[in-house]
């Protein structure tokens, strides 16, 4: 990525942030439970032939040329709604830094979130006036108005599911956007906000919320921009764990609030950074970074009502889904057991072919081709071969027609995170399935 040295000085100037270095953090604590599921509202321009394209486009927004980059995943379907996210650049930096990555590259695009969407969203980089986003008189607000205007009115979008994400002066951005937008924006993600430099018209309205800041960055501004969400959300009241300085940790801290209305606190070990990475101090990569992950995460609990033709694989002896691990879309991504939520990675096609796929085009496959039991079985890309076809069974088993034997669970194990393998089917409730 990106480094932000001149960034830093600047908002120094501006907001008094304490910006020290710091250390990167360590494992996060048991994710929440999924926000309730709404039904998707499809965007006027769902089924049309679109226009627009990946790229960078220009808009009239408040008597101003404005810009931003688009990212249409590939495989674009016009009849599928989309899931619209935003992410937004830092104080100097720009559009193309967010789209593209900078220095860790493809990766890293949109704040890693593209690698990690399986073509489920389209991207949007916008590009602040004098690389910043000032929002004076809240132009700001409405340029974005404007673009979910011009790509709703082309692109097919759930528009249940906008979001908008950025760091620093990107971050506080969101958070004007969630204060200014509340019913407009399933989510926003703050990340190492400086204070509410961009503002907070409204401010009264619930959305859901992620806030992410190191422990020596500008925490009392991060904290109380969090707990405005806090209240309008209806969250119990409670003093989040925050790692110490030099314990080279990050604490994630689910709050209790309404349904669907969920707050998220990450504090880390380290200072005004986007890209701490776990358990190495002062290091800066968003490629290796922990946040995209959790971010992804905050982002996949917020389903629509799936397609029809998609379904959870439920396991029967432990009343959890077949999940695809870290909401991973690469090529020999794990499976397991997992608490059943409407996540894309927990949407399953059956197809005529005798495949399991998932995001639309990985397939359940035995690894390796292999037919002994304890292969582990992951995703891949769909090739048609006999160890990505299997057989839905009456009895509820699922066997793989290469191999002859059952899905099943590591050593029949129920907990989440437990792995999904092959077994020899012995008609326990483990190896039975149910499509729900």
């Amino acid at each position: 990525m990106s480094r932000f040295r001149s960034v830093l000085a600047c908002l120094a100037a501006a907001t008094v942030l304490a910006l020290t270095g710091g250390a990167t953090a360590t494992a996060a604590d048991t994710p929440a439970a999924p926000a309730a599921d709404v039904s998707a509202a499809a965007s006027t321009g769902c089924g049309k032939a679109p226009t627009l394209s990946s790229g960078t486009h220009t808009i009239q927004s408040s008597g101003q040329n404005r810009t931003f980059i688009l990212k249409v995943p590939a495989g674009y379907d016009r009849n599928k709604p989309h899931k619209l996210i935003f992410g937004n650049h830092w104080w100097g930096g720009t559009a193309n830094d967010v789209a593209s990555g900078g220095s860790d590259g493809a990766v890293y695009a949109h704040y890693g979130l593209d690698a990690l969407a399986g073509g489920s969203a389209i991207f949007v980089a916008p590009q602040g006036l004098d690389n910043a986003w000032a929002n004076t008189n809240g132009r700001d607000v409405v340029f974005f108005d404007d673009m979910i205007r011009r790509i709703e009115a082309d692109l097919c979008v759930d528009e249940t599911q906008r979001f908008s994400l950025g760091f620093s002066y990107g971050g506080a951005m969101s958070y004007a956007l969630a204060c200014a937008r509340p019913d407009v924006f399933r989510a926003v993600i703050a990340i190492a906000v400086p204070g509410p430099v961009s503002g907070c018209s409204g401010g009264t309205g619930s959305v859901a919320y992620f806030g992410i800041q190191g422990v020596t960055d500008s925490m009392p501004n991060a904290r109380s921009m969090r707990d405005r969400f806090v209240a309008n959300n209806g969250c119990s009241s409670l003093s989040p764990q925050e790692p110490a300085s030099g314990s080279g940790r990050h604490i994630t801290t689910n709050y209790s609030c309404r349904a669907g209305e969920p707050v998220r606190w990450a504090a880390f070990d380290g200072g005004h950074q986007q890209g701490p990475v776990d358990g190495c101090t002062g290091c800066e990569s968003g490629a290796r970074s922990w946040v995209k992950g959790e971010v992804w995460s905050f982002i996949s609990q917020f389903g629509s009502t799936p397609p029809a033709n998609t379904d959870q694989v439920r396991n029967n002896a432990a009343n959890r889904c077949l999940d695809v691990s870290a909401q991973s879309t690469a090529n020999g991504a794990t499976t397991q057991l997992w608490d059943c939520h409407t996540g894309s990675n927990q949407q399953w096609t059956v197809t005529a072919s005798r495949q399991l796929s998932v995001y639309g085009g990985k397939c359940l496959d035995a690894e390796g081709a292999a037919t002994a039991p304890g292969t582990r079985v992951i995703i891949w890309d769909c090739h048609g071969g006999t160890n990505q076809q299997w057989n839905v069974n009456s009895d509820g088993t699922v066997t793989g027609v290469a191999s002859g034997l059952c899905l099943g669970t590591s050593g029949g194990g129920t907990a989440n995170g437990t792995l999904v393998v092959l077994a020899s089917c012995n008609g326990s409730a483990a190896q039975k399935w149910t499509l729900v």
